[in-house]
Formats: structure tokens, sequence, C-alpha cells
């Protein structure tokens, strides 16, 4: 398809330089014939005024003075004849001298006091003739100046004429020809040598495919802009209005998601979270034949997988402390068994009570001090499956909260994620490992968590609060550096503050105001 269509280009454009050739030429003819009139219509014109010949033209010419002055312009190679004659048509000069004193074969032309142009079929040959009066001295016309410059010598002009212009067109075609290869050469390369039907098919093909998978896809091209988005894409970046051909900058703000969009970081699987939504990001370069064409980023929606996924951890954790408040509890009603066994009723009594008043005071303090059941049960649960990893959590006993305060979802997950930070980052350090939490609900809500781990680096304070930042090696079925950004977002969205200590010893504090509403998307 491509050569008929180089094949098709040539053909129009030779017809096309042949066909305006031909025009110019004919245009380029008429032009000359008229110059040689114009010409020669000069020369009769000052023949026509030149004192001699009206003196001698009304004397009769008895001298024969008019045949030599024309003899003479003819001489000059000016015109191929110059003929004078009276107004009776009697000619006084001619080239042919056995015509002069004869009679012109047509009218006299300029009696009317006008010049005339023409071309005269003459005993010459064809000429270019003009045709101008003579005037005697009350403004009369007295004679008439023919004169004509033969259409050969116009022809070899419009010989010149005509190669140049055969050699014009030929250079005009040899640059359309080299440049209709230069274009079919561009063309090729830009289309990989894909043919019209075969590019129409890739392209059903592609929007097909962009917009029958669930995924995200963006194509940028090498200058980052965008050449291709499907309508999940759009909906994850709020991207509104006519995106193509435009950069990608312009929608996404200054930020870890625009330098993961661009390439600026690089890495795979990258998470990054935004104010709806957690993202999975991918960025491919793509080349074809060795040349770079940009690349194609795809993003995946996990908000909710996660949240299943941080669910089911916790679920498993809870399986974990249950497991190991089992055989705790098999041990005990061993000891139990034992003392029965041996008769100690008395002391079986009194271990049970003692054990029962264990369990039952550390619940019921939480519920004294901490209102919400919800929150009190999650902390609870904490410090059983913090207490199996060998980590002990304090609430500190001056922490109060009543139910009405802020929004318990939010709660939920912000003491849940500041818990598991801190209990993670003791896994590493010598016994004793403690972790205190405080809640305080005097004024708004105020969370402080403290570890004695090492801590949050002085220079890494601005980092621990970017999603994706992690120290620790991901668990499998788990990403990291999700927590503390998921913290961040509530609080943000929340109007509170959350602020961030440097080591040694891990140390965070949020508050809340008391107005904060509920939000469900804070718990994803």
């Amino acid at each position: 398809m491509t050569a008929q269509i180089l094949i098709w280009m040539l053909s129009i454009l030779v017809l096309s330089v042949t066909l305006g050739g031909f025009l110019f030429t004919m245009v380029s003819n008429q032009t000359l014939d008229r110059q040689y009139q114009l010409r020669a219509l000069g020369i009769a014109a000052t023949v026509s005024q030149t004192p001699q010949i009206r003196t001698a033209l009304v004397a009769g010419d008895p001298q024969h003075s008019i045949a030599l002055l024309a003899t003479g312009i003819v001489d000059t190679g000016q015109a191929a004849y110059v003929v004078v004659s009276d107004r009776n048509g009697i000619r006084y000069s001619h080239p042919n001298p056995a015509l002069i004193g004869q009679k012109l074969e047509e009218p006299v032309a300029v009696l009317d006091g006008q010049t005339h142009l023409g071309f005269d079929e003459g005993s010459l040959g064809r000429s270019a003739n003009a045709k101008a009066p003579i005037r005697g001295a009350d403004g009369s016309v007295i004679g008439q100046v023919s004169v004509g410059i033969l259409e050969t010598t116009e022809h070899d002009e419009q010989v010149q004429e005509i190669w140049l212009i055969i050699g014009f067109c030929a250079v005009v075609l040899s640059l359309s020809v080299a440049a209709s290869l230069l274009l079919s050469r561009r063309i090729k390369r830009v289309t990989f040598a894909l043919e019209p039907a075969e590019i129409a098919s890739l392209l059903q093909e592609r929007e097909a495919l962009l917009h029958g998978i669930r995924e995200a896809v963006i194509g940028l091209d090498d200058d980052g802009r965008i050449t291709v988005i499907n309508e999940e894409a759009r909906r994850l970046l709020q991207v509104e209005g006519t995106a193509l051909e435009r950069p990608l900058t312009e929608f996404v703000p200054p930020g870890r998601l625009r330098d993961l969009l661009t390439g600026a970081l690089p890495g795979v699987d990258q998470v990054v979270l935004t104010e709806e939504a957690l993202l999975v990001i991918n960025r491919m370069p793509v080349a074809l034949s060795g040349r770079s064409i940009g690349s194609v980023v795809t993003l995946r929606d996990r908000t909710e997988i996660e949240a299943l996924v941080r669910d089911l951890r916790s679920v498993q954790g809870l399986m974990e402390a249950m497991r190991a408040l089992e055989h705790e509890y098999a041990n005990r009603l061993h000891v139990v068994d034992g003392l029965l066994e041996l008769g100690e009723i008395g002391q079986a009594r009194s271990y049970v009570s003692q054990i029962s008043a264990t369990s039952r005071s550390l619940g019921e303090g939480l519920r004294e001090r901490i209102a919400p059941p919800e929150l009190a049960a999650l902390l609870l649960a904490k410090i059983t499956v913090a207490a199996e990893r060998d980590v002990q959590i304090h609430v500190t006993e001056d922490s109060r909260l009543e139910p009405d305060h802020a929004d318990y979802q939010a709660l939920l997950t912000i003491v849940g994620n500041l818990l598991d930070n801190a209990v993670d980052a003791l896994a590493q350090s010598p016994r004793p490992r403690t972790v205190t939490i405080q809640l305080d609900g005097a004024d708004g809500v105020f969370i402080s968590v403290r570890d004695n781990g090492p801590g949050v680096p002085a220079d890494k304070i601005d980092q621990v609060l970017v999603d994706g930042y992690s120290t620790k090696e991901a668990r499998p079925g788990m990403r990291r550096g999700i927590g503390l950004a998921l913290v961040s977002r509530i609080v943000r969205r929340a109007a509170g503050t959350l602020d961030v200590f440097p080591g040694p010893g891990g140390h965070f504090e949020v508050w809340l105001p008391a107005d904060a509403g509920p939000n469900d998307e804070d718990t994803q």
C-alpha cells in the first residue's frame, strides 16, 4: 500500500509539473508576443515623430530620404522592416525597393488617428507589427509608419525561455521525487512499515483492550505527554476533559505519585496512598526496533484488598494469641487437676481465684478508663498478641476516653497502626521491650505511643509518613509502608496533628479535634 501511495504521488507530481510547464510556456509566449508588439510600436512612434520623415512626406520625398532613414533603422537590427506610406497608401520605403511608390494592398489603418498592434503575414514572413500615424503641422494624419519584427527573432527567444522552463520543471520534479521518497521512508519508519489496514486493526484491538481490562493503563511518549488513557485511569487519577497529547504533570500534583508515573522514582509494584485509594504502580519503558517510543504505566486499586489483608492479619494475630492462651490455660488446668488429685482443695480454690482476678482485672481496668468498647477490645487484643512476641504494652493510668469522643473507627485505625509499628520496631531490640500508650479525651482526642526501641532517626522524620517508606522486611501478602501514611491521611482529613519525634525510642503523638466527623474511607 505504501508503494502504491508513492507511485500515485509521483504520477500526480509529474502530471502537475508537466501541466504547469505547458501553461507557463503558453503564458510566456503570449507575454513575449505582446512585448515584441510594444517594441515595434516604440520604433514606429519614434519614426512617425521624426521631423525629417514628416517634412519629406509633405514634400513628396523628392530626395528619397525616407527610404534611406528606414533602411538605416533596419540595418541596426531593431526591426525587420520599416514601411512609410502617405494617407493614400503610397509606399515611400520598403525592404523590397521594387514596391516603393506602389500602393498598399490593405487600407491605411491609422486614418482614425490611433496606433494599431497585431501580426502581419507580409512578404518577409509572419511578424509582430505596429502602425503609428504621421501627423502634419495642423495635427491631421498625413501618413503611416508600419514596423515589423519577424517571428523568427521572437521564436529564438521563445526557445530559450522554453528551455529555461523545462530546466526549472526538471529541478522541481527532481526535488519533488526526492521529497516523496524521503516522506515515504519516514512514513514507513513512523508506522513501522505497517499498512493502513494493519494500523486500523491494531487501533481497534488497542481500544478494545484498553477499555476491556479492569486495571488502569496510561501510555506516555518520551516527552511525558499522554498518548493513551482508559476510563479506570481517569477515575483513579481524577482526570477530566481532554487528556491526550497533554503533559501528565498537568493532571497530577507534585509528589511521590507524580514521580512514580513519570519515572523520576523507579521501582516495581510501588505503593502509593492517595486521598481516595491505595494504588500499586508499575512503569515499563517501551521500545520498538531499538527505538524508545515512551512508556506504559499500570495502576491497580488495592484499597479493598489491602483492607481485607490487614483484617486477615489481625484475625491471624488473635488466633495466635488464643492458641497461646490455650496452652497457658491448659497448663493452669493441669495445676488445678494436680492439686485436686493431691487433695489440696483449698489450695486449688485459692489458685483459681488468683488467676481469675488477674485476667479479669486487666479487662475491667481498660473498660473503666476506655469507654468505647471496640477500642478497649482492640487494646486488650494488642496487649495479648504483643505479649506472645515478648513485648509489654502498657496503657497509662491517667488514660481516659469517653464514648462520645471522635470517630471510633478512625481511632481503631490510628491506635492499631501505631501499636503495630511500635511492636515491630522492638523485634530486634534487647529485653525488656515495652510500649506505652496514653489516651486523653479532655480536649479532643490525644494519643501518644512510645517504645524503648531505636526510634526514628532525625534525618528520616520527613520520610516515615510517606507512603511506601519502610525499614522493615515485607511480610508475605502484606505491603509495608502503609500504616503511618494511612494514619497521616486520617489525621489530615480530620484537621488534626501528627507529630513524630526523633529517637532513641519511638515517639508518636496524634491529636484529633472533638468535632472530627466519621469517615468510612479512613478505615481502609
